[in-house]
């Protein structure tokens, strides 16, 4: 449906010419943007509906309670199906250090919740398939794993800066319309704040799907060079932008030629590394903390494009 849709008003409407690199460019953004716009809405509705059966509340309390690993686990599922970015994840992080969750457990959450989500997941599956969208996923939730793991055992406890005012704990209603009227709000809320975001990254996918050269993106990013995955992930730290942004933009590197792993990676830094983080992080941690949590998923990222690029070579 939404190819024929593209098709009507490319094509049929404003009559271009497909062999075109500017026809191939806007059919490119109308598909992808009504795709991810539909997808955006269905997912969210449901996740939205379903979170009204669980307070964050439990959740901290649930997370606490954990023996031999299974709070790091938990925590990292729970950061894949948030729909945040790594900026608005950073207040619930301070909930969770405030209701004593050890410390490795709340960088777990704090670590997969921007890279993994349910919206994502969706486009990753219409994007690139079912089976690299469950890799993804996979190795998003066990970088949450490890990391937090790997960041407990620095006993970096009092390098935490303790905030004196409690994080804000939304009520769930109680009743069906409560929480009909809830899930409204709710999508309404993320669909209005992510939307803009995801046309700007549709708009980038579409000019580089049709006027980037390949040899401009191998310039940066060369997928013959052992060096690629590391490189990726440094020009990406500094950049800002939601995983769902950027799915569009990934799927257009690969089509030039970008290995999948190295365009995932580069993904990962971009949306789990960014400036603004460490800015709003800094706020509630010490710099050598800081250092440390950077350079821990920094790594995890890295070794997770390898992998994805010598699984897909198999």
């Amino acid at each position: 449906m939404f190819n024929w849709i593209a098709n009507l008003i490319v094509y049929n409407l404003f009559k271009l010419d497909p062999t075109a690199k500017l026809s191939q460019s806007l059919h490119f953004f109308v598909y992808d943007v009504l795709k991810i716009a539909f997808s955006i809405l269905v997912i969210i509705t449901l996740i939205s509906f379903l979170r009204t059966y669980v307070s964050a509340q439990k959740i901290k309390e649930l997370l606490s309670k954990q023996r031999f690993g299974a709070g790091y686990f938990i925590a990292s599922f729970f950061g894949a199906i948030s729909p945040f970015c790594s900026c608005s994840s950073i207040p619930l992080f301070i909930g969770f250090i405030r209701a004593g969750i050890p410390i490795g457990v709340a960088f777990a959450f704090l670590i997969t919740s921007p890279l993994v989500n349910e919206i994502l997941f969706v486009l990753m599956i219409g994007t690139f398939g079912l089976k690299i969208a469950l890799l993804y996923a996979a190795f998003g939730i066990l970088l949450g794993v490890f990391g937090g793991m790997l960041l407990q055992r620095f006993n970096l406890e009092s390098d935490i800066i303790r905030i004196e005012e409690e994080a804000s704990v939304v009520e769930m209603p109680k009743d069906l319309k409560g929480k009909f009227q809830y899930t409204y709000g709710e999508t309404a809320w993320i669909f209005k704040k992510v939307f803009p975001f995801i046309v700007i990254g549709v708009a980038i996918g579409a000019y580089i799907h049709g006027y980037v050269p390949t040899e401009w993106i191998r310039g940066y990013i060369n997928s013959d060079s052992i060096f690629s995955v590391p490189i990726a992930v440094m020009i990406g730290v500094p950049l800002y932008a939601g995983c769902s942004t950027l799915v569009p933009v990934i799927f257009a590197f690969t089509q030039k030629g970008i290995a999948i792993g190295t365009a995932m990676a580069f993904m990962m830094a971009v949306a789990g590394l960014s400036f603004p983080e460490a800015v709003i992080l800094k706020s509630v941690m010490k710099t050598r903390l800081l250092v440390i949590f950077f350079t821990i998923v920094a790594i995890g990222i890295i070794l997770v494009g390898y992998i994805f690029n010598l699984i897909l070579s198999i």
